[in-house]
């Protein structure tokens, strides 16, 4: 029987990614393609080519030109993810046909990224609380209908997430167990995330405070393998990125500055926040609460409440003693604390790593281009969270019911009072993610009406795709507008939209109009009625009875 428990336990995160990697597959055809990932599949297509020309001919592909045109494309943000999506698509579409489509082969890559931080969160939560926070934390993750749809995209949001807690896993598992191949594994995967995005850069800040909150508690031996592990991410990491980025072996020094100063001085877009679009600073500083509360499903932002109260409650009684003593001036504590150094170690690094994911929207100076997804980081950490009120919630309950039966029955219906609401959310989202909103705010109409940002990206021009096939004459010209063209080209490279239909950026040229509504494009409905002479769309999108995107059609004579 304990055996048997030790495969349940071993196997059960494995086979709850497996499980959401599946049903992420299974969706992806009604989604369609966000405007950054047309810019993804664009620039993979490149680095695909690149190592084409590579095994073809070394000398010349490693020329600084060659290198130049091939890895400039999309230079702002590092390469490995859009590696990953030219190997997926080289591999599975285009040699074995496991995918039909180009773009779900692209898409997989973030599904896996997706599964493998269900895995992470499942394995580090049990660790912690028992089996029962792993699971809870594995759905409590899952079921976020914001990281659902994120999860769905050959984007680099899901996949900077993953390595985030992944990469801190396996910080902690050097820092309290000492083995060299923690050690090992925790640079390599620092280096890794450094390749991903610069969200990266965020992580050494957290591990440092931890780092300090190790010393401080008198954890010498914790806080001395910290800083040994620290060290050796920060010296191995950027190596690592240097190695797999090709666009920066000439020119380091300058291209490095070039990446940094871009992130640092990122654009403002336009987003709908209350009733008003910020273009430009100061932005609120209630923007990513707000939208947190918006978003995330009430009943895992109330199980992350009780987990993080059992969290900062445990650290205090841990450390009562030294801080008592350091009150009183006068009084030692030989002792780091009372209760297990590790586990306490551990809450202390969700609670800091989330804290920090967070922490950049404090500034009213940083930019808000992307909703949710700035602080995606964050969530994994917050589900592991969600996973310990989990475990207390349902403790609590059975000591209050002395009849076993009782006991099991009331804690099973618990379950799922607290699982049902979220999975059925993040069901009935799809396909129009980022149009979510939970009944906190009154749902996708109640967020219209105060003012929350509707849509973005232009993708919900898969929501349109039958309208477009069956309205748009034939070799007519469609405008886009907020769809990429690449995104829209790669709609009709997987046969979801006619081959003979020709994607625009101008409407005086076009036989039919795409409008994704946000406030600050309205102009461009006005333009559309203007120069088509009709303000009568020929099909609406909606989601929960709320217009999100529409295609108009001219009419004869115009």
């Amino acid at each position: 029987m304990s055996r048997l428990r030790a495969l349940l336990h071993s196997y059960t995160g494995a086979c709850l990614g497996l499980v959401y990697f599946v049903w992420l597959l299974s969706t992806m055809s009604s989604l369609g393609y966000a405007r950054d990932e047309g810019f993804y599949f664009y620039a993979a297509r490149h680095y695909q080519e690149w190592f084409e020309l590579l095994l073809a001919n070394p000398r010349r592909a490693l020329e600084p030109a060659v290198l130049d045109s091939h890895w400039s494309v999309n230079r702002e943000h590092p390469p490995l993810v859009k590696l990953l999506f030219a190997l997926a698509n080289a591999v599975f579409h285009e040699k074995l046909g496991w995918f039909a489509s180009a773009g779900t082969a692209y898409r997989s890559v973030g599904a896996l990224f997706a599964s493998v931080a269900l895995a992470t969160v499942y394995s580090w939560a049990r660790s912690v609380a028992g089996i029962r926070a792993g699971v809870a934390a594995a759905l409590a993750l899952g079921w976020m209908p914001r990281f659902f749809f994120h999860s769905h995209l050959a984007c680099f949001d899901v996949p900077v997430a993953t390595l985030w807690v992944v990469t801190a896993f396996a910080y902690a598992r050097a820092v309290h167990n000492g083995r060299t191949r923690w050690l090992v594994g925790a640079s390599v995967l620092y280096g890794l995330l450094l390749a991903t995005k610069h969200n990266a850069w965020l992580l050494p800040p957290a591990m440092g405070v931890h780092l300090c909150v190790l010393a401080l508690f008198g954890h010498r031996d914790l806080a001395t393998r910290s800083a040994r592990v620290i060290g050796c991410m920060v010296l191995a990491g950027p190596l690592l990125l240097f190695a797999s980025w090709p666009w920066i072996w000439h020119d380091t020094w300058q291209r490095v500055s070039d990446y940094v100063a871009f992130h640092r001085n990122h654009d403002y877009y336009n987003m709908e926040f209350l009733g008003h679009t910020y273009h430009r600073p100061p932005m609120p500083r209630a923007y990513a609460p707000v939208m947190t509360f918006a978003t995330v499903p009430s009943t895992v932002l109330v199980l992350f409440g009780v987990g993080i109260a059992g969290a900062i409650g445990a650290l205090w009684q841990a450390q009562r003693p030294r801080l008592l003593a350091w009150y009183r001036r006068g009084a030692t504590v030989t002792a780091g604390g009372v209760g297990d150094p590790s586990q306490l170690s551990t809450l202390a690094l969700w609670c800091l790593a989330l804290l920090t994911s967070y922490a950049p929207w404090l500034s009213p100076e940083t930019p808000i281009f992307g909703g949710t997804k700035h602080w995606i980081t964050a969530y994994p950490f917050m589900a592991m969270l969600a996973g310990l009120g989990f475990c207390r919630t349902t403790d609590a309950l059975r000591r209050s019911i002395s009849a076993p039966r009782l006991r099991t029955a009331g804690a099973a219906a618990v379950a799922l009072v607290l699982a049902a609401p979220p999975m059925i959310m993040t069901i009935t989202s799809h396909p129009f993610g980022l149009s979510f909103y939970t009944p906190l705010v009154g749902g996708a109409p109640g967020a219209a009406s105060l003012g929350l940002n509707r849509t973005f990206w232009g993708y919900t021009t898969g929501s349109l795709e039958s309208a477009i096939n069956d309205q748009t004459p034939a070799r007519a010209a469609l405008y886009l507008h907020d769809t990429a063209p690449t995104s829209f080209s790669m709609l009709q490279r997987d046969g979801r939209i006619r081959s003979d239909i020709r994607g625009t950026l101008d409407i005086a040229a076009s036989e039919a109009a795409l409008y994704h509504h946000e406030p600050h494009m309205r102009r461009v409905e006005f333009q559309i009625w203007q120069n088509y002479g009709s303000v009568s769309p020929a099909a609406v999108a909606t989601y929960q009875g709320v217009p999100i995107a529409w295609l108009y059609r001219r009419p004869r004579g115009r």
